[in-house]
């Protein structure tokens, strides 16, 4: 048995605990723990002056990135059919399925992952009223193009941006894209709050709606509109107030890991292909292996070694068994999903760590305990 310890796709970044402790004093002295407490106001207005937001965009700190999804639904009254992409995780799907709409499933550029804005017109029908693209891995979709489409056919644009937190396009957050932009802050991403997400809404009027739906849709005795408890509390946001003045520096230290992966994998694997003109965030490392025999070679070598990459995203979601429609072909996802493997990147991943994970990729170059 080897004495070597276990390696995972992703590992939280915990702040020092006394840090976290300084927040706890707070809220045991206001004895506020949620509904809209300081700690979350403070989390808001720090992360819209982090993420370089629009003066005029709300940002809106909600429990996670799935309720993020369905607030955004509900709030823009999107109905019927919601063309998104099938290569991503599976919360992008439900939230549409949950708020009762039927997911359309658009084929992905091979290049970058993302949703093909050259074949998304072609899957409008009369009954569609949103578009929900995936910034996936944090490679930004072709927002120009997909603006342009959502025009044209009066549809309502909804960025699952889970994974796009810090990155920018253009000199501009990727955030202030569409008609609202989603994020989430998990425990494994980039910036997390242990669980959490937010929305980020350019349109005022749309971001008070959304305020009061998250808090059950009244204020005070006023019930103005059907609502939901999508608030969060204050030990979440204390998390995030902790790890964002980190966050710069975690990015860094990722990037340094990224360009050492660089090295080994150029010549032995295809990698997502990144949009010009970005600032990157370094939240994943996915590789494109040749086929699917090779994923599952390579992923029962890295077991054999303590070792635990992810095919993010596998299946394919236009595969899912509960969906309410006949399956849609779409051939590219479903070929990549079948390739597709995110090695492990995290703050605190070690030279001789990645060194294993490297002479399992080589191949040539075996570690002895296989």
């Amino acid at each position: 048995m080897s004495n070597k310890e276990n390696i995972y796709v992703a590992k939280a970044f915990l702040p020092p605990f006394e840090e976290y402790s300084n927040y706890l004093k707070e809220i045991w002295e206001s004895h506020q723990l949620t509904n809209g407490g300081p700690l979350v106001n403070k989390l808001e207005q720090e992360l819209k002056e982090y993420l370089n937001l629009d003066t005029s965009s709300s940002l809106i700190y909600v429990t996670n990135g799935t309720l993020a999804l369905q607030l955004a639904i509900r709030a823009l009254e999107v109905e019927g059919e919601v063309i998104t992409t099938p290569f991503t995780y599976v919360a992008t799907v439900s939230s549409i399925l949950w708020e009762r709409c039927v997911p359309v499933f658009v084929d992905v550029d091979p290049e970058t992952l993302c949703i093909d804005p050259n074949k998304i017109e072609d899957a409008i029908t009369p009954k569609t009223t949103a578009i929900m693209p995936v910034h996936v891995f944090g490679n930004p979709c072709d927002i120009d193009k997909i603006r342009t489409i959502a025009k044209r056919n009066n549809l309502k644009v909804i960025y699952d941006g889970a994974h796009a937190f810090g990155v920018e396009t253009q000199g501009k957050s990727l955030l202030d894209s569409g008609d609202i932009s989603i994020c989430s802050f998990h425990a494994t991403k980039l910036f997390h709050t242990i669980e959490g997400g937010c929305l980020v809404i350019k349109d005022r009027a749309l971001a008070n709606k959304v305020e009061i739906m998250r808090r059950f849709g009244h204020n005070d005795d006023e019930h103005l509109m059907l609502g939901i408890n999508a608030k969060a509390s204050e030990f979440q946001a204390a998390m995030g107030l902790c790890n964002l003045k980190y966050i710069d520096g975690l990015i860094a230290q990722r990037k340094k890991i990224a360009e050492k992966y660089d090295k080994i994998t150029k010549s032995l694997f295809k990698l997502p292909k990144w949009q010009k003109k970005t600032k990157y965030n370094y939240a994943y490392y996915p590789i494109i292996t040749k086929d699917k025999e090779e994923t599952l070679k390579l992923i029962r070598r890295f077991n054999e070694n303590q070792i635990y990459p992810r095919r993010y995203f596998y299946p394919s979601l236009n595969k899912l068994p509960y969906l309410p429609i006949p399956k849609i072909q779409c051939k590219i996802s479903e070929d990549i999903s079948q390739r597709i493997l995110c090695l492990p990147l995290y703050n605190g991943l070690e030279p001789n760590e990645i060194e294993r994970i490297g002479n399992i990729l080589n191949k040539g170059h075996i570690d002895d305990a296989w």
